[in-house]
């Protein structure tokens, strides 16, 4: 029997995302994240984007949806960003609430009871849940919920 090893390096490259109109996501990634369009397509039927920063795509938008994104079906829980610092994550909140966004929770809030890592829940235009985080600095701020990750039920 042949044994494959695993990758060592495995990184996620980037996540693709349905939207129901590529124009206002890509206005809502680039005014809240800070993306670049780095190419996209403009064909009838074909819209797409790929977003990202310094060269590397992060998040691959795709015009091909109708409605609200689903939360009861299998598939995309959430997607989360990773920023360095909680001022980071306090000025995203501030361009959410200056965009109207909704949130999951009110505020900047720890991932779990005494957890120092946290960040912002919120929505996309299309319903689609995502998170900015920061690794430390939501202490000592309550959880939202106890006993569960704070980012597992929102």
């Amino acid at each position: 029997m042949t044994t494959i090893a695993a990758p060592t390096d495995l990184k996620t490259g980037h996540v693709g995302l349905n939207v129901t109109d590529l124009a206002r996501s890509v206005d809502f990634y680039r005014t809240v994240l800070g993306l670049e369009v780095q190419a996209e397509g403009k064909e009838e039927g074909r819209l797409f984007a790929f977003l990202g920063r310094d060269g590397r795509m992060l998040v691959a938008l795709w015009q091909q949806s109708d409605g609200r994104f689903p939360t009861d079906r299998p598939g995309l829980h959430h997607l989360s960003f990773q920023v360095e610092t909680m001022a980071e994550v306090e000025a995203v909140q501030e361009t959410l609430r200056g965009l109207g966004a909704q949130f999951a929770y009110d505020g900047v809030v720890p991932h779990g009871e005494g957890a120092n890592s946290g960040g912002v829940f919120f929505v996309d235009p299309d319903g689609i849940r995502l998170e900015v985080y920061a690794p430390t600095g939501a202490d000592p701020t309550a959880a939202p919920v106890s006993g569960v990750p704070t980012c597992g039920f929102f």
